[in-house]
């Protein structure tokens, strides 16, 4: 056994319960200066991977001090909470316990038995892991005579100073991006700008503040399109052999006007025993993105594409993203088909999962699809071989959404915003619910479904995609919110079905608070995730699910392809060797990239909103209370864009917040959520991305 290992078996196993430096050379008898700066080197190799933990003058177990490894959730007021890595509840750590941990630092941190407030739930933190901001967006300035750049991320409380030469030719009121040079503890920390991005209020400058603050990148390195440019945009007629060559058949592409990479084509088929045969046919990306290289590393640093208003940074070179990868109209392409048989119950009788080629015959939209399955004369002319078809798509998209209401999934049907950037004009609407996208969205749940089962009656190693239940919580809030809007349900919060969900909007709908209630169980519920286990989907109400149906954008379905062509190939031994470990840790970097990329896209789409409400300060408009705090009212606008009312503005008087029923109350006023409002426009802060209104008066319910 080597010494590093030896010293940490001994402190694991408690065989060192706290010991000094002192104490460990002496038991290791190192007596040379050579000797203790080697055991010196180790003791600080495992303090930094977390292990032991030096307190009081003594090393000790990190397990054995009762301390607790997490990531630091910062706040603008100062203080911050710690996520615990194990799972639990939050500690609070007040500014003073921080001792120089700032926002997303790793760090260890002990419970504080007796708090100023007589809090149990407070910590302090013993020791920094690791930083986790190395890099951030901001507004620079000067102050008494001082670089500094104020980040846009409040969480991140601390200003940071930049030494001169080190500006970049910033200069006050600039958003910048800036690199942190260096943490000294009780100061601020020092860094340097790597970028200007223009000015304070730009939309731009605003919008490239907040994507590469949050570490996002457009462009790809040297050696990422170095690999690309040596990537065939052809398919060679070598690639077609072992394959299932279906480039005869009628598949078509459907997806959005603005779409450029197709990575899903369809077709259905009615049979003679009156089943129908769908095929689901997915870019086969993993042909190109070969594991091990500099464009795979990079994919999976990416982990998922993201979607602006203005633009898209895609997962994967636009060479593949667009090109060899994509299911262009007319060209052949490799792909990895999953061809079902599915009777008029909508069960699933037969199924096949192969590596295959396609050449799409037609690009259709969502709109086109839509006029077609309504009757649209002039286009179902022009379609007119692929109207049977399409006809055909929408009989058995009705059949599956039936099974799947049997079944208790859970159709929540919240407004989301259609945001669109052509030629300097923001134009802002409620994206439609067409029959057309639900087809393509039927058809790749059956797909993901089918593929996630095959892959684990086969005890393949792949990522699932996970929705676990709501928390007992959690759902006990949504059946008080329930009861105040007068709905009284039989379920209890630690044994909730999603069919429990469902059949409540079944029961509300037409309802005014129709909207409400969707909007209130999104809340609700858990956030799904990638897993290397099979946990289930409680939204679908589905056994077993996974991610296969989007390799342009995302790196789990890639790796689900990759494993399920090793299957086919009958590699067994190859999967387990390549991605047994490989699996846990892509669970938790995609999942992180996932819920990093939905939140920037988010703070786009309200930099978005707010750079839009900008012509209509001073107006008036009809609006819903879509959230209420302890310090104000969120309304919604029918566009969905919404904005705040501080509470020192609505009228004046004393208010108690009920976080059950989301109520903010005095004797004399109330505001409560599903209300319907008269607001008017009173600012729009692009820095916040915040659109203010004031609540001229409430509707009266009739």
């Amino acid at each position: 056994m080597d010494l590093y290992s030896l010293i940490k078996e001994n402190f694991i196993s408690g065989e060192w319960k706290k010991v000094s430096l002192k104490k460990v050379y002496s038991l290791l008898e190192a007596k040379k200066p050579y000797e203790q700066k080697a055991v010196l080197k180790i003791l600080n190799a495992l303090e930094n991977d977390g292990e032991i933990v030096f307190l009081d003058g003594f090393f000790i177990a990190t397990k054995q001090a009762d301390l607790i490894k997490g990531v630091l959730r910062g706040n603008e007021k100062g203080f911050a909470f710690l996520v615990p890595e194990s799972g639990g509840s939050d500690y609070f750590i007040p500014n003073r316990n921080l001792n120089g941990a700032l926002h997303q630092d790793l760090v260890l941190a002990r419970k504080v038995e007796k708090s100023l407030k007589g809090s149990n739930d407070e910590a302090e933190v013993v020791r920094i892991l690791n930083r986790g901001v190395t890099k951030l967006s901001g507004t620079f300035f000067v102050d008494r005579g001082r670089y500094v750049v104020r980040p846009d991320d409040k969480n991140f409380f601390e200003d940071v100073y930049i030494d001169k030469g080190k500006e970049k030719g910033a200069r006050t009121g600039d958003k910048v991006l800036v690199k942190i040079a260096g943490y000294f503890k009780g100061y601020s920390p020092d860094g340097e700008v790597v970028e200007v991005l223009g000015k304070r209020y730009e939309l731009f400058a605003e919008e490239n503040s907040i994507i590469k603050g949050s570490g996002f990148e457009e462009g790809f390195n040297k050696k990422v399109l170095l690999e690309v440019a040596k990537i065939p945009q052809e398919v060679a007629d070598n690639q077609l052999i072992g394959r299932l060559n279906l480039t005869d058949r009628l598949i078509i592409t459907i997806d959005g006007e603005d779409s450029r990479d197709f990575d899903d084509a369809v077709e259905v088929e009615l049979l003679d025993n009156g089943n129908y045969r769908l095929g689901v046919h997915i870019a086969d990306v993993s042909e190109y993105v070969r594991r091990g290289t500099a464009l795979d590393e990079e994919a999976f640093n990416r982990s998922t594409s993201v979607y602006f208003p203005d633009r898209v940074l895609p997962m994967l070179p636009r060479e593949l993203s667009n090109g060899i990868c994509s299911l262009n109209e007319g060209v052949t392409r490799l792909t990895l088909s999953c061809i079902m048989e599915i009777d008029k119950s909508g069960e699933v009788v037969d199924r096949q999962i192969v590596k295959s080629a396609i050449k799409s015959k037609r690009r259709m939209t969502y709109n086109q699809v839509e006029a077609i399955i309504n009757g649209d004369e002039e286009l179902s002319t022009k379609f007119a071989r692929e109207k049977p078809m399409l006809l055909r798509m929408a009989d058995l998209q009705s059949i599956l959404t039936k099974k799947r209401d049997e079944r208790g999934s859970i159709d929540l049907d919240v407004k989301e915003a259609h945001i669109t950037y052509q030629n300097g004009q923001i134009e802002i609407g409620q994206r439609e619910a067409k029959r057309a996208y639900k087809i393509i969205e039927e058809f790749m749940v059956l797909a993901n479904e089918c593929v996630a089962e095959f892959a684990f009656y086969q005890e393949l190693p792949i990522l699932y995609r996970t929705h676990e239940k709501p928390s007992v919580e959690k759902a006990t809030t949504f059946i008080e919110f329930l009861k105040v809007l007068g709905i009284n349900v039989r379920w209890r919060a630690e044994s909730v079905r999603p069919s429990d969900f469902s059949s409540v909007l079944d029961r509300i709908k037409g309802k005014p608070y129709y909207s409400l209630v969707n909007k209130v169980m999104l809340r609700s519920m858990q956030k799904a995730s990638y897993y290397p286990e099979n946990l289930g989907h409680f939204g679908l109400s589905s056994n077993c699910y996974c991610h296969f149906t989007s390799p342009i954008r995302r790196y789990p379905d890639l790796i689900v392809h990759r494993v399920i062509k090793y299957a086919l190939d009958g590699e067994i031994g190859a999967i387990n060797d390549l991605y047994g470990d490989f699996i846990y840790n892509s669970a938790t970097q995609t999942s992180e990239k996932e819920k990093k990329a939905d939140e920037v896209e988010r703070a786009v789409d309200d930099l978005y909103k707010a750079k839009y409400m900008e012509d209509f300060i001073g107006q008036e408009f009809d609006a819903v209370i879509s959230g209420v705090t302890s310090f104000g009212v969120f309304c919604e606008l029918e566009n969905t864009v919404e904005g705040f009312t501080p509470i020192e503005c609505l009228p004046r008087a004393n208010y108690t917040f009920d976080k059950n029923t989301f109520t903010l109350s005095s004797p004399k006023h109330t505001f409560k959520l599903g209300e319907k409002v008269r607001i008017g426009v009173m600012g729009v802060d692009l820095s916040s991305r915040r659109t203010e209104f004031i609540i001229l008066y409430k509707y009266k319910v009739k």
